[in-house]
């Protein structure tokens, strides 16, 4: 009896309306899940799941529309970024640009990467190896870029210091794989399986698709239901594990320190005390520094906040040497010290005795100003000096653990929107170094945080004329093992992204 042929390389209509439409609503509820979950205040939980979409539908379509979804999906969770990227003062728009199309095309990489590791029928190494590329890679990028990396899924989680302990050991590259962990190992779990035909025990292709036209790609090789369990119940009990035992973070220190961030709500770029104006921002200081509670040692002032050459140097500092001497107050300010022929974006600490100690931001971006790359500590104690954008990589942090600081004091400005997010970056650093962090931002959130991560004490510039937080500090030990082995879980990442590479090559 003849048959009629049916080509499989021709779908019903049907199917392939169904195929749109699933691919569809993936790309947007994974769109609307990265938007607030990798905001600039960023809801944790969903960071956990915004991949999760795109990753289910990636083993039922083609390589082009997971790619494309994967892709659409990350750049339009982004948009609430679009304009403050575009109109940023300190990235330049070749940077910007490179941020909003480069982070989407790495997860669209990421994505057809645990494509195809599931249809060869490795779910066990693309649950493992597709959250370490996205991490070696992102890791790469930080070490090139020169202004590191912020903003990522181990950002989102800054607030929850249960899930920031961990980086105390791995960095936090290893919030960035946990988060990601969580949704690869669901899809893979989850990603469809071979059918069998229903009329053999044995299974054997059905009549219509016993031939394969030459050139198309392998049929899925499924996933055995041992594997999906043990996808699930490894991870689960991996990703629980490093909650638990970030829960139970160890006591803080007994020294404590009293410390206040202060910043105007009204920004003003380097205002210098020989004109008008700079002599009001100075007074609005020096004002609110007088009322501080008499038990406050350390005061820390945005970046910036105060701009002069070398030689009227004293215009500001001597208003500020008056008041710390009579309030028994150590003072760091941000300061745009100009020399001849040079410039620095300073952090000068005025102690209460003794000298005036300068340190000279490292992480100058393409600012014009001279990079530093010196350390500097307040006169016989455990506490060292930064400027904002230092804390956009491991460095100059990592090193002042290692020097002895259990504390670290900086002077940043933020653009109001990234306040938050620039904020828990140093949190993220002082839980890596086991050191506690005092935050002041023009245009941002000044913040005071420990070691473990909690957020002692925060605000925002904007509500009233000088925002202030105080809170009683404990010195870090400055000794995890993030400190001795710095970026080993980054490396091992990397690794672990090369067998499935090789594997997606055939």
């Amino acid at each position: 009896m003849a048959t009629t042929a049916v080509r499989p390389s021709e779908p019903a209509p049907g199917r392939a309306g169904r195929c749109l439409g699933w691919t569809l609503a993936a790309t947007v509820v994974s769109g609307v899940l990265f938007h607030f979950g990798l905001g600039f205040e960023p809801v944790a939980v969903l960071a956990w799941i915004a991949p999760l979409p795109v990753l289910l539908l990636a083993p039922r379509v083609g390589g082009w529309v997971a790619s494309a979804a994967a892709f659409l999906g990350y750049f339009a969770g982004s948009a609430g970024s679009w304009s403050y990227f575009l109109n940023s003062l300190t990235i330049p728009l070749p940077g910007a640009l490179a941020i909003l199309i480069g982070a989407p095309l790495l997860f669209a990489a990421t994505v057809a990467f645990f494509r195809r590791l599931v249809r060869v029928g490795r779910p066990i190494l693309a649950t493992v190896a597709t959250p370490a590329l996205w991490t070696g890679v992102l890791y790469g990028v930080s070490l090139l870029s020169p202004v590191g990396v912020m903003g990522t899924f181990m950002t989102s989680q800054a607030d929850h210091p249960d899930v920031l302990r961990i980086a105390s050991v791995s960095g936090g590259w290893g919030i960035e794989y946990l988060v990601l962990l969580a949704p690869v190992a669901f899809a893979a779990a989850f990603a469809p399986g071979r059918r069998a035909s229903a009329n053999s025990a044995t299974p054997q292709p059905a009549p219509h698709a016993s031939a394969q036209p030459a050139g198309s790609p392998p049929a899925p090789r499924g996933v055995r239901t041992s594997a999906r369990a043990g996808i699930l119940v490894v991870t689960a009990a991996a990703a629980g594990g490093a909650l638990m035992w970030g829960a139970a973070a160890p006591s803080g220190s007994a020294n404590h320190v009293r410390i206040a961030v202060l910043a105007r709500s009204q920004p003003h770029w380097a205002a210098d005390p020989a004109t008008g104006a700079g002599r009001q921002v100075l007074e609005s200081y020096v004002d609110a520094l007088a009322v501080l509670p008499p038990d406050v040692r350390i005061a820390v002032l945005p970046e910036g906040a105060f701009g002069s050459d070398r030689a009227r140097l004293a215009n500001i500092t001597g208003p500020l040497s008056d008041l710390a001497r009579a309030k028994r107050l150590h003072i760091v300010t941000g300061t745009i010290v100009q020399d001849p022929g040079r410039t620095y974006n300073t952090a000068l600490d005025v102690p209460p005795t003794g000298p005036i100690v300068e340190y000279h931001k490292w992480r100058t971006g393409t600012s014009p100003v001279t990079a530093g790359n010196d350390l500097a500590f307040l006169p016989g104690q455990h506490i060292g000096l930064e400027v904002c954008m230092d804390v956009n990589g491991s460095s100059p942090t990592s090193d002042y653990a290692p020097a002895g600081a259990g504390l670290i004091l900086i002077p940043a400005s933020d653009e109001d929107v990234d306040g938050w997010q620039h904020s828990r970056t140093a949190v993220l650093r002082g839980v890596e170094n086991g050191v506690s962090v005092a935050w002041s931002a023009t245009r941002g959130a000044p913040t005071l945080s420990d070691a473990t991560g909690h957020v002692l004490a925060d605000t925002r510039t904007g509500s009233t004329p000088m925002a202030t937080a105080t809170a009683d500090v404990p010195l870090g030990t400055g000794d995890t093992p993030y400190r001795h082995l710095h970026d080993w879980f980054a490396w091992l990442c990397g690794l672990t992204a090369l067998p499935g590479l090789f594997l997606t090559r055939k």
